[in-house]
């Protein structure tokens, strides 16, 4: 039975506990974090089950019957009269690409929890607020119905627009309305695919039904199904029995495509003299790069970590880039793997870019936070560009990246915290030293910042090499990236070991000193809380690095079915 909702419990149970907190008496205002703090250990312990109880061997992916711990409960069904039927279902459930991640966020929002503690201000709503993001997040990495998963995407936009807002920094309300604004145009890009695809997709097994080939969704076979797809490829069944899906599932599946409508995989319709299912890919990936952030969509990214308190920095750097990340991968690569194909140079170009850039201005960077956040976006940079390459390498490489990067930049945005609690100040050159005055702080930063430039023996270096293999293999496989991409982004790892180490030698080594507002007794040194925090994070990184079979056997099968589907079906479309 547990099983059976376990994922509806992960995010429902956190919504329920945020509207318990906001009813609160404000005279027990002060049990909300313990509230939260108890919703995020249950999570724990449900994220155990669901990594014990899922069976890697299934790969999922374009299957309906591939997704595990999955729940598809009829939501909305709407009779549209001569336009047929629209139908939307609450469709849960997870894949090697997504028990990843789902994973992660139960881990990075814990954490998160623990960072929180020291909130004075304003606790009921601070907490009510973390807990919707709670939900949102986990809802958008299991959702399989388009418009469930954009209610999720959409979800997390306040709650953060709302915590950087109140409980930032001097420059919050200008972070916060740039957060929005630039979310918000990502958010309308994927909602006029996401349209364009609901006109197009019909669920056949209610389709099915609704033509009287089954009394009911229970006794329609596989033949049924495909009987439908036949009569619906020759124009044979009347517009008033087609149902129209948002199921993601069923928008992979060529034979679920109205002839002649505007996302047909048959025929090529033009829009503005373009074909309008690459148009439609490059609105997706528009729609998810701002999230991700990819140069030179990322400029909001900088301003929201610097303002934003530093759980709330932890959560958007562990988890939120990777909603976008992993957005792109099941809306864009798999149902338009057509467009994914047609534009993989560009792909690959701008993660190359960001790869560079990012790294660029984190060595010029004076304020930590800011190098920490630039490096991310540079980060993030491998993700695309292990994507673009669709090698199981690369892709593989990829996902990694995107956990790897989850547990490292938590740990490095906790890191910086920790320095401006103490001071109010994260200016690189106001300290010199650190090491005399903190030495178990300093034996944290240099392992984080070894992690996240790819040192050996920690997941970043695993997560890089893949997509470099997959990068360096591609031109030869499939033609997709180019060598020179792949070798300039190893550059990239040149520059990240230079600024990292740059704000080691300037901050920690040398003559101690502290300049500007910084007081030498306001540096003590780690507390019980902040290892807490810490060390966890540290025995991810170095686990992943060394036994990196832990997420590989938990994505391989999903990736190279994802990377066979994308290729041969995305292949033959373009030669249509």
């Amino acid at each position: 039975m547990l099983y059976n909702h376990l994922l509806s419990i992960l995010v429902f149970l956190p919504l329920t506990a945020a509207i318990v907190i906001a009813l609160l008496p404000a005279s027990v205002k002060h049990i909300s974090k313990h509230i939260t703090l108890g919703i995020g250990c249950i999570q724990l312990i449900l994220a155990v089950i669901l990594y014990l109880g899922y069976n890697s061997s299934i790969a999922g992916v374009n299957t309906i019957d591939g997704f595990q711990f999955a729940v598809n409960i009829p939501w909305i069904n709407l009779e549209l009269s001569t336009l047929g039927k629209l139908s939307a279902h609450y469709f849960v459930g997870v894949d090697g690409l997504s028990i990843s991640m789902v994973l992660l966020s139960i881990v990075i929002l814990f954490i998160g929890v623990i960072s929180s503690w020291n909130i004075q201000d304003k606790v009921k709503g601070y907490f009510s607020l973390y807990l919707i993001l709670n939900a949102a997040i986990i809802g958008c990495f299991v959702a399989l119905d388009f418009l469930l998963f954009y209610l999720f995407f959409e979800f997390m936009l306040l709650p953060m627009y709302f915590l950087i807002g109140l409980w930032g920094g001097p420059r919050r309300d200008y972070a916060s309305i740039k957060f929005f604004l630039y979310t918000l145009l990502g958010s309308i890009f994927i909602l006029i695919v996401m349209i364009s695809l609901y006109l197009s997709v019909i669920d056949p097994t209610a389709t099915a039904v609704e033509y009287g080939l089954a009394d009911n969704i229970e006794q329609v076979t596989p033949e049924m199904e495909e009987k439908v797809q036949s009569l619906l490829s020759n124009n044979q069944l009347p517009t008033d029995k087609l149902v129209h899906t948002f199921n993601m599932i069923h928008m992979t599946n060529e034979g679920n495509y109205i002839p002649k409508s505007v996302m047909d995989m048959h025929a090529v319709r033009m829009i503005l003299g373009h074909p309008a299912r690459l148009l439609a890919f490059l609105l997706i990936f528009l729609g998810f790069a701002i999230k991700i952030p990819v140069v030179p969509l990322h400029t909001w990214l900088p301003d929201a970590h610097v303002e934003a308190p530093t759980p709330i920095s932890v959560v958007l750097a562990g988890i939120l880039l990777k909603v976008g990340a992993y957005g792109l991968i099941r809306t864009g690569f798999m149902i338009i793997p057509d467009g994914a194909l047609h534009y993989s140079w560009w792909i690959g170009f701008f993660g190359v870019l960001s790869i560079i850039y990012g790294a660029m201005n984190a060595l010029a960077s004076r304020d930590l936070k800011r190098l920490i956040a630039y490096s991310s976006v540079s980060h993030m940079g491998f993700v695309l560009l292990g994507l673009a390459s669709l090698t199981a390498e690369g892709v593989s490489g990829a996902v990694y990246q995107m956990v790897s990067h989850g547990f490292i930049s938590g740990a490095l945005f906790l890191i910086a915290g920790v320095i401006y609690d103490r001071t109010h100040n994260r200016v690189i050159e106001n300290y010199s030293g650190l090491a005399s005055q903190m030495p178990k702080y300093t034996i944290f930063v240099v392992i984080f910042f070894f992690a996240s430039m790819g040192l050996p023996g920690f997941s970043g270096f695993i997560a890089e090499i893949f997509v470099l293999l997959g990068a360096f293999s591609s031109s030869s496989i499939n033609g997709l990236v180019p060598k020179w991409m792949a070798i300039i982004a190893t550059t990239g790892l040149i520059l990240s070991a230079a600024y990292y180490l740059w704000a080691i030698q300037r901050m920690f080594f040398g003559k101690f000193f502290t300049k500007g507002p910084v007081k030498e007794d306001m540096l003590s040194d780690l507390k019980p809380r902040e290892y807490i925090m810490l060390i966890p994070l540290f025995v991810f990184a170095l686990l992943l690095g060394i036994f990196p079979d832990i997420l590989l056997n938990l994505i391989n099968q999903s990736v190279t079915l994802f990377v066979d589907v994308i290729g041969n079906h995305g292949f033959q479309m373009l030669e249509k």
